[in-house]
């Protein structure tokens, strides 16, 4: 829970002073002991937050539930306001994978931050990024308006569609469904090759594969290593047997080194590179896992958890059950592990995953047909996350609790949800003006300098 100094900031944050002290208060709270362990990775974190109001909000979704859990939600019941939500979702949080099926598929990527929570509080997210893409691409506002509810009318679509279907798992966005931009992104997945991935992250000598050493990666020590090695063993374990492959050479352990050099939201956590035997002991077939430390998802720390953190054994197990309930098939090396007592979160380095480019979106007509898709797959993740998957903490029908909720009242979401995202759109921007001010005055836990 958030501390009492936070909850009376919260209440009385109207002045531009007590909003810019709300800010610099949620972020250390939320980042003080990965800032204090790498207060270089967090000066570019919040170098590349300064650059403009988007980036600043992606890197800020404390600062977004601080907001939204101070406010009353008039559509969250006690079923509808608890199920796994994404955490994180904004415009920039969706791309290609290639699932435990060999398809390709579309879909919501970035599980650091699933929890349980209020079905509107992803759709919130989504339409607030939504509207700062709008404005910084200069789309008017009435555009920016009928954006948002084109993505909500077409989640609403696909909840009514699984509220038809009796499976959970019949719905994806592949190749055969898809156009425009997504399906470009999926033909872009198609024609990549693992031998490109395994050529810039590793190097063969004398026959022998291993990771390429650059800037961004350190050798291990005997100790460090033993310890990774370790966790990689206990990491094994946690693959689901449906998911584990039979052959003896799969998993056997080639190289491993320290990783940096993450994006926004993972600065400051510690990772590993490891460098895993494929199929046989040909060199094209070889895997490179990522192992990376888990983060606390923003949410829980304005909510109730208590019933929740006692479902998991650490952020990594967490992390891993939120991804396998919110994403059918996910990657059948996805795994999660422990280091000294922290979680690890353990998933394949892909070759097929291509995010979705918004650069070339520039037209309201270009992006429509965009986030009709988006909004199907933010329903994909809320209604395949229920009594049909593996976990039990939902133990519902997602879609019957949400449709439930809005029985006679979904032009009134759309409305509320259209609203805030144009109003929190411009509260993130003075917001941003305010952090990049805090920040160059060192008031933000590192020095800007």
């Amino acid at each position: 829970m958030y501390p009492v100094r936070l909850g009376m900031l919260r209440g009385m944050a109207h002045s531009r002073d007590d909003r810019s002290d709300l800010i610099v208060t949620t972020l250390e709270e939320a980042f003080a002991p990965l800032m204090e362990a790498d207060p270089v990775a967090f000066r570019g974190k919040y170098r590349r937050m300064a650059s403009d109001p988007h980036a600043f909000y992606r890197g800020t979704a404390c600062l977004f539930y601080a907001d939204v859990t101070a406010s009353e939600d008039p559509f969250a019941d006690e079923r509808s306001g608890r199920i796994w939500i994404h955490g994180d979702l904004h415009v920039e949080n969706f791309g290609t994978y290639l699932n435990s099926d060999g398809r390709l598929v579309f879909d919501v990527n970035d599980f650091d931050e699933a929890y349980l929570g209020r079905f509107t509080w992803d759709l919130q997210r989504f339409a607030a990024s939504l509207a700062l893409v709008g404005w910084q691409k200069a789309l008017p506002e009435d555009d920016v308006r009928r954006l948002v509810g084109r993505y909500l009318r077409s989640y609403l679509a696909q909840v009514d569609a699984y509220r038809r279907s009796e499976d959970d798992d019949d719905f994806a966005l592949h190749l055969d469904n898809t156009e425009g931009p997504i399906r470009d992104a999926l033909v872009d997945a198609r024609l990549r090759r693992r031998a490109d991935l395994l050529d810039r992250l590793t190097v063969v000598t004398d026959g022998t594969r291993g990771l390429r050493e650059d800037g961004s990666v350190r050798r291990l020590g005997r100790r460090e290593r033993s310890k990774v090695v370790a966790a990689f063993e206990r990491y094994l374990d946690s693959i689901p047997e449906d998911k584990r492959f039979d052959r003896s050479l799969f998993y056997d352990l080639r190289d491993v080194v320290g990783k940096s050099g993450f994006g926004i939201g993972s600065a400051g956590l510690p990772a590993y590179n490891l460098l895993v035997e494929g199929y046989s002991q040909a060199l094209d077939n070889d895997v490179v896992l990522s192992m990376k430390q888990a983060n606390v998802p923003a949410v829980s720390r304005f909510v109730n958890s208590a019933d929740v953190e006692r479902y998991f054994e650490h952020e990594g197990h967490r992390t891993v059950v939120s991804q396998r309930a919110l994403q059918a098939h996910t990657d059948p090396l996805l795994g999660y592990t422990d280091l000294d007592g922290v979680g690890y979160v353990v998933s394949e380095l892909s070759p097929y995953e291509v995010d979705l480019d918004w650069s070339g979106l520039t037209e309201p007509d270009q992006v429509k047909s965009v986030v009709d898709l988006l909004g199907r797959a933010t329903a994909k993740i809320h209604c395949a996350s229920d009594e049909d998957s593996d976990q039990d903490l939902v133990d519902f029908q997602v879609e019957e609790a949400i449709a439930g909720v809005l029985d006679g009242r979904r032009k009134e979401l759309i409305a509320w949800v259209t609203d805030f995202a144009l109003s929190y759109a411009d509260r993130v921007r003075e917001d941003h003006a305010l952090f990049v001010a805090a920040f160059r005055q060192g008031r933000i836990g590192v020095s800007a300098t």
